[in-house]
């Protein structure tokens, strides 16, 4: 069996799948429908929950950073809010509450029947031991960069997280510089 990490770099060059029906109709900031609707645009898509998860905690901040660095150039981050530790209906309230906790300004979806974290992730990454994981979207919907879940910060004390930031930030850099 291959490590999670090799098959997580199987999606790479692929387009990405669009979100399942419910999740579309789940926005608690921000209101994209669908996926296909952001073709044009680099779109990071990071699955994430409550303030108590230690990796998505440690990530708010490189995701704030990334958006507030790039949207103007054509990045647009999503987060997805799946509940932890097993998929369950969640009030919107309860996701805004986290966006705002973590000091989200870029659109947040609910993905409280693990559809969309199934279809973009979980699925066709069996083996990964994260569901945090993030996927960088070109502007054509194809995914060209994973980060396969943990954490991933700017002033990491880790160094894989602080390599993980240091990567996707120079991947961001290159797609929102092709035309």
């Amino acid at each position: 069996m291959l490590p999670a990490w090799a098959v997580a770099l199987s999606l790479l060059n692929h387009p990405v799948p669009d979100w399942p029906a419910k999740p579309a109709e789940k926005w608690v900031q921000g209101s994209p429908s669908a996926l296909s609707d952001l073709r044009g645009q680099v779109v990071l898509v990071r699955f994430f929950t409550e303030r108590s998860c230690p990796y998505c905690s440690e990530t708010a901040p490189a995701l704030n950073e990334l958006h507030r660095e790039f949207s103007g150039r054509g990045l647009v981050v999503i987060g997805v809010y799946t509940p932890k530790p097993d998929p369950r209906p969640v009030q919107p309230k309860e996701a805004r509450a986290a966006a705002r906790g973590y000091g989200f300004e870029f659109p947040v979806v609910i993905d409280d029947d693990w559809g969309a974290l199934h279809a973009l992730w979980l699925d066709p990454v069996p083996e990964s031991e994260f569901t945090s994981a993030s996927l960088l979207v070109d502007r054509r919907g194809v995914v060209r960069h994973v980060q396969e879940g943990g954490a991933y910060a700017k002033d990491a004390k880790d160094p894989k997280a602080r390599a993980d930031f240091e990567a996707m930030h120079r991947a961001i850099e290159k797609l929102v510089a092709e035309r």
